[in-house]
């Protein structure tokens, strides 16, 4: 099952009868929640709710605008009083008629008669065409929809895969140099600490305060919990579904183990500097995840 994004569009355009088309659209961006947005036309409060649960029962989260545009030039049609006009030509021919005059009567006169021009209004019949129509398109414009979510999903999933491809490099980097930084963090440590206690001292119990103070500063739980999470990702990752909260929840215990591993290793100098760099980096890659992870169902 691949991963979700929680952006989408979907838009199809039907027809339900010669005077009546009308546009239905999906739009879906990211959100903490499913929040569901609807445009349609008045009168439609029952299609409403049936459509609001449709989203619900398909997605799970994000905002998502669903639209439809009725045309509406061709919901009526025209025509012309048929009664008001025979009226008027009668009327007009027993006139010419009974006085003896010449002359055709003119149409645009007559059909500029108040109430000579009709439109016939069918809402009622439109609005439960359009419901109906509505109704049997939704599900495949949402079946629509979550493919191309799917497929920005896999795309997301792409990005995130590489992250934690250097994001793992930089935690070996870190690892590979821990046993040399923790031997310099230790002499240097036992160097000050000679230098302000003098040769009097019990060298001895210096030494095993400094390896007390050297063992705190050891970072090798820090990358083991580094690369369990890394792990737990990748499986989240490949198992797909709705994994956006949980990825975000270990990105945020990952942060905490760069920071954790920068307060540990700083000050130390030489290729310390080096292990700073990469715990930076680490910083940044978690960072980069952590922006595509507010896309992901």
């Amino acid at each position: 099952m691949a991963i979700y994004s929680m952006t989408g569009y979907a838009r199809v355009q039907v027809r339900v009868q010669d005077q009546l088309s009308y546009t239905l659209s999906l739009k879906s961006v990211n959100h903490r929640f499913l929040d569901v947005q609807l445009r349609i036309p008045n009168g439609l409060d029952a299609l409403e709710i049936e459509l609001r649960k449709a989203i619900k029962d398909a997605l799970v989260r994000g905002h998502v605008d669903l639209t439809i545009s009725v045309d509406r030039s061709s919901q009526q049609k025209s025509g012309f009083n048929l009664d008001l006009v025979s009226g008027y030509l009668a009327a007009f021919e027993a006139a010419r008629t009974e006085f003896r005059l010449e002359g055709e009567p003119d149409l645009n006169v007559i059909l500029r008669l108040p109430g000579a021009l009709q439109t016939e209004n069918r809402a009622d019949e439109d609005l439960t065409a359009l419901a109906d129509s509505v109704r049997a398109q939704i599900g495949p414009l949402l079946q629509e929809l979550k493919t191309m979510r799917s497929r920005e999903g896999e795309a997301l999933a792409e990005i995130l895969n590489s992250t934690l491809d250097r994001l793992t490099e930089a935690t070996n980097g870190v690892a590979e140099l821990r046993p040399e930084i923790e031997q310099r963090f230790q002499d240097r440590l036992a160097q000050r600490l000679l230098a302000a206690t003098g040769p009097e001292f019990n060298r001895q119990r210096l030494l095993e305060e400094v390896a007390v103070i050297v063992e705190r500063s050891d970072v090798s739980e820090e990358l083991a919990r580094m690369h369990a999470h890394v792990g737990h990702f990748r499986e989240l990752l490949a198992a797909g579904g709705e994994v956006g909260k949980k990825l975000d929840f270990l990105l945020q215990e990952m942060n905490r183990e760069a920071n954790t591993m920068l307060s540990k290793t700083g000050g130390v100098g030489g290729k310390g500097t080096r292990m700073t760099e990469l715990g930076l980096a680490m910083k940044a890659e978690i960072e980069k995840a952590r922006e595509q992870i507010q896309n992901v169902e």
